[in-house]
């Protein structure tokens, strides 16, 4: 199988290709920026270069994006151009060269406001059959992209996986606040209980999902690390967090406290990867526990393929010429 990367120079395109590249299997990395992943250098709007990237490939991973942090930066218009049209120019080439899967990377960031609970209400509960409410033109595009997708399965026959992930970006957070009030390690072992997933699980979920589109026809699967809650916990989550993850995990305070580290005193959402386990086979390794057990030992908890991609940032709102 040959596959075409999009957002080759980016955290989950060059993630993929190195993936890729050490399994020996044979991969082109498409970006509009150079990078030592990227093959083939241009827009994914243009559709005579995406005809010529395509020739050939059995598999498409479709990673290329603006990101939310694009939006402070790049006009609508460059998110609609991006977002919307890039992902129907390499559909349309796909159909034309008879790839056998196409992989979709989404964002659970696409369920916008459905994602934060009015408040006293409990934390949401978030699976694939929640409706997305976009709250920004990113959120907007990246939906409107998956129903590209759908759309191309239903009318095309096009085998299309779409893959809603949650954060797996090695950047501190976004929320100037949260940013601000813990180390970005903390953070990000934090949200590996409800809203986080190591980018080799990340890769892994996408190559599965390329290996069973055919059999599968259309899906779509929230991709997050095994969250330990369940529905039960979910109004004690939204109220005191801490109370909740002490009794699951008697172990955390002390580990905890030993790097200064604290929890979020609430959480508002927790994401549910049942489906993509259960279909795709998916089994993910990086979670909460898998945490802990790195702090006792004093490991560092992201997976070797995270700290070799490293942190790239967001390119700028005009690439270089």
């Amino acid at each position: 199988m040959t596959y075409l990367i999009t957002g080759s120079a980016g955290h989950l395109g060059e993630a993929l290709m190195r993936t890729l590249q050490a399994a020996g299997t044979p991969a082109r990395g498409l970006d509009v920026l150079p990078s030592p992943f990227t093959t083939h250098v241009g827009s994914i709007a243009d559709r005579a270069f995406v005809r010529g990237a395509m020739a050939g490939v059995s598999a498409v991973i479709h990673a290329a994006t603006l990101h939310k942090p694009h939006v402070a930066t790049h006009s609508r218009q460059a998110f609609v151009d991006v977002n919307v049209t890039g992902t129907l120019t390499l559909l349309e080439a796909a159909v034309e060269a008879r790839v056998r899967a196409f992989v979709y990377t989404s964002t659970t960031s696409a369920f916008g406001s459905a994602l934060s609970p009015a408040p006293g209400e409990p934390a949401a509960w978030i699976t694939e059959d929640v409706t997305p409410v976009p709250r920004n033109i990113y959120g907007v595009t990246k939906v409107a992209a998956e129903s590209l997708c759908e759309l191309f399965h239903r009318d095309q026959g096009l085998p299309v996986i779409v893959l809603r992930t949650s954060r797996f970006f090695p950047e501190e957070d976004d929320v100037v606040s949260v940013a601000q009030a813990y180390e970005t390690a903390n953070a990000q072992a934090n949200e590996l209980l409800y809203r986080r997933a190591d980018i080799e699980d990340v890769v892994g979920a996408h190559l599965l999902a390329a290996e069973k589109a055919g059999e599968i026809g259309f899906g779509r699967y929230i991709l997050s690390a095994t969250t330990p809650f369940g529905r039960d916990h979910l109004a004690e989550l939204r109220a005191d967090a801490p109370a909740v993850v002490r009794r699951l995990f008697p172990d955390f305070e002390a580990l905890y406290a030993a790097r200064g580290w604290t929890l979020f005193p609430s959480l508002d959402r927790v994401y549910i990867n049942d489906r993509a386990r259960a279909t795709l086979g998916w089994a993910p390794k990086y979670d909460f526990r898998h945490v802990l057990d790195c702090l006792a030992t004093g490991d560092d908890f992201r997976s070797e393929l995270a700290r070799a991609v490293g942190v790239k940032g967001y390119h700028r709102a005009s690439p270089p010429p």
